[in-house]
């Protein structure tokens, strides 16, 4: 029979090593729980020199070995098909199907993908005694701290199913969140970029014979008109000898310039840090961005903690993940402050960058010992104020949308029929006479 080294966890919490002979590694998990130890890890010990079958991993013999094949991928795993794994993976764990079993069923049904070179390599692993969070550890672009961390802790605490199932639960709540936020942004961004359009092909195609008519009849030119028309000979790259590159080009490609600008800018930790802060000082913008952190934060750590992550790591994770520089500052704080024996609730205030509500609520919860609770209760309450940040934001930006483009459009009129308002005066004057 073959023998499985294993690292497991008393009841103590204290680490405890050694090996165990079972008919394959479930079945080894089978024993170790039984004797009262929480396995973190089983692997198969394999014998020198080959002889005989014993440590030698048994195969259905009627079961044939599948071919990988060629799987060619590209990109990383998106988070809407990790999402339905997690949850269909909780659901055949739930029914009580074994771990392998579970992941290879899922594999199987995967197209070619990143997510399915990925399964192929934790099947493997898994396969060979090690446990899943290790597994899973081993492709970090797939699973991150937070995903390995939670799996971890079920595995540890027997409840596996039901931790992949919370795990399942925060990832569809944040996806929730990130296509409300990304979907209230996409209707300002299009009008804008339609409005741009249209201004630089009025610029571009139309200016230009409104000024050659102004020259025919050779009228005296107002100061708004001379203006769009060296813009526009600025946009068609007329405007001097010395102009390289015309001004309809540096109009397209700005916003992916300023976007690698800003990418390379968030690149470097100062950068990151400065545009952080400024960010959450816009107005309208900043608060729903604040909101959207908060809520963030408040979910990922209260799943950790109720998954039954050490409060100290479940901390320095959620900081990791929470995508902000002040709120990892803060973060960074509390969790010097936990360590040292201090109170969660005394940084974060004053650190001032929750609101009031958020701090006491997560005081009652240290003092109650119901923090998870309270966090969750956070989360999802300014879930809500988030929808009602964004409906704010709507609401803003659809009348300033319409007063700037309307501006825009009147100073191209007010700059084109000024010089026909004289030009018609001067035609009429020179009739009577």
């Amino acid at each position: 029979m073959p023998t499985f080294a294993y690292d497991a966890v008393n009841n103590a919490g204290k680490k405890q090593t050694g090996t165990i002979e079972a008919t394959s590694a479930d079945d080894a998990l089978k024993k170790i729980r039984a004797q009262g130890l929480f396995p973190s890890g089983v692997k198969e010990q394999k014998i020198a020199g080959g002889a005989g079958s014993a440590g030698k991993k048994v195969r259905d013999p009627g079961k044939k070995k599948k071919g990988k094949g060629i799987n060619l991928s590209f990109g990383g795993v998106s988070t809407k098909k990790l999402t339905l794994f997690t949850r269909q993976l909780s659901t055949l764990q739930d029914a009580g199907l074994p771990l392998l079993r579970s992941l290879q069923i899922l594999e199987s049904q995967q197209k070619p993908s990143q997510l399915k070179t990925v399964l192929q390599g934790v099947c493997e692993e898994v396969e060979s005694g090690t446990s899943l969070s290790e597994a899973m550890a081993k492709f970090p672009k797939a699973f991150d701290r937070l995903y390995t961390k939670m799996v971890a802790a079920g595995e540890v605490g027997g409840v596996l199913d039901v931790i992949l199932q919370r795990l399942a639960e925060f990832m569809e709540k944040g996806q929730r969140l990130k296509r409300r936020i990304i979907g209230a942004l996409i209707y300002p961004a299009v009008v804008i970029f339609i409005a741009v359009l249209i201004v630089t092909g009025i610029m571009y195609f139309v200016i230009p014979k409104f000024q050659e008519i102004f020259e025919d009849f050779d009228v005296k030119l107002p100061d708004l008109t001379i203006f769009m028309i060296n813009t526009s000979k600025w946009i068609a790259g007329t405007s001097s000898k010395d102009q390289v590159v015309p001004g309809v080009v540096w109009v397209l490609t700005s916003p992916i310039l300023l976007f690698l600008f800003f990418k390379l800018v968030r690149k470097t930790g100062p950068g990151r840090a400065i545009t952080d802060i400024i960010i959450l000082k816009v107005p309208v913008l900043g608060t729903m961005l604040r909101k959207t952190a908060i809520a963030r934060f408040t979910r990922t750590l209260g799943t950790l903690i109720s998954a039954g992550v050490p409060i100290l790591e479940a901390i320095l994770i959620t900081r990791d993940t929470s995508g902000n520089y002040v709120f990892e500052r803060a973060l960074t704080k509390v969790h010097d402050s936990i360590r040292e024996g201090e109170t969660f609730a005394g940084p974060l205030r004053e650190a001032k960058v929750c609101d009031a509500i958020v701090v006491n609520m997560i005081d009652v919860g240290e003092e109650t010992g119901d923090l998870d609770v309270m966090l969750m209760k956070i989360a999802d309450n300014y879930d809500e104020e988030v929808d009602v940040a964004v409906a704010s934001l709507l609401s803003l930006l659809e009348p300033f949308m319409v007063v700037v483009l309307g501006g825009i459009v009147l100073l191209i009129v007010l700059a084109l029929f000024l010089p026909l308002v004289s030009m018609i005066e001067s035609v009429s004057n020179t009739s009577k006479k």
